[in-house]
């Protein structure tokens, strides 16, 4: 029976659902401040390429057709899920006015200590808590730079209370007269190392180094947000993509779940 022929489209028809479920991700996150976009990534994976020949032979499957030719499943290949990166380009800058807004205009991400650990994002709409730290929407007080190893308690950005906030280009925090410190900002060495944690947050992959530096050339501009970096346009050219390859997929399919009919029904009282 066409077994192999079903398995190859159903692999594709199951790639182009991933492939849905990730744009619409995207669109539902379409206006989330410093939202990164991910794409879908898959391969092909080739039986006779994948596994040795001991294991795979269509020479020994028994009414094969490929068993005349020794092809050994090297006429199929299948639609492998390879996994999904996050696209971490620039999203525009949209001001707001709030003096606790703050966009990162370059790369890099502000470092948030919360209850899992320092975490990373692009997310630079804080508010002040009622102990008076710059914290998050979540509330995570949000970091200063310090040197390596300081106790996360003393690099809390603590407010006097007094006078209006500034946040200068380069990260310093002042109020009033006083300064408060400068926000820390970090870059991975490797961004493909980083795995979304939900709600703007970033984490280290398990396994991978959690190396950051200061970043020197980004420029920090308050009273301005990031908005996601997601082209609507795009998004839902590539969901209509998706849907019909989904729809060739499936008649593929339809076809050899008729040709299978066919064979077990009629060829066989023949």
């Amino acid at each position: 029976m066409s077994t192999r022929g079903v398995y190859a489209a159903l692999s594709g028809a199951m790639a182009q659902a991933q492939r849905l479920d990730t744009i619409a991700n995207n669109i539902a996150n379409v206006n989330t401040p410093g939202f990164k976009r991910d794409e879908q990534t898959f391969r092909e994976f080739l039986t006779t390429n994948e596994k040795p020949d001991e294991i795979l032979d269509a020479t020994k499957i028994p009414n094969s057709i490929e068993s005349f030719y020794d092809m050994k499943g090297g006429d199929v290949s299948y639609v492998d899920n390879a996994g999904t990166y996050t696209d971490h380009s620039q999203g525009r800058l949209v001001a707001t006015g709030g003096q606790l807004d703050v966009a990162l205009d370059g790369a890099g991400f502000f470092e948030v200590m919360t209850p899992q650990g320092m975490r990373l994002t692009r997310q630079g709409g804080f508010n002040i808590d009622g102990q008076g730290q710059l914290v998050t929407k979540e509330g995570y007080p949000v970091m200063a730079q310090a040197e390596p190893g300081a106790d996360p308690a003393a690099r809390v950005i603590q407010m006097t209370g007094e006078g209006a906030v500034r946040i200068a280009e380069d990260g310093q925090v002042f109020q009033g007269n006083e300064t408060l410190g400068q926000l820390s900002v970090v870059e991975v060495a490797d961004r493909d190392h980083l795995s979304k944690i939900g709600n703007g947050f970033f984490d280290f992959k398990p396994g991978a180094p959690p190396e950051v530096v200061n970043v020197q050339n980004v420029t920090l501009r308050q009273g301005f947000i990031e908005t996601s970096n997601v082209n609507i346009v795009k998004e839902m050219t590539d969901m209509i993509t998706a849907t019909r390859t989904f729809e060739t997929a499936k008649k593929a399919i339809d076809a050899y779940d008729s040709i299978n009919d066919k064979l077990v029904n009629q060829v066989g009282k023949v």
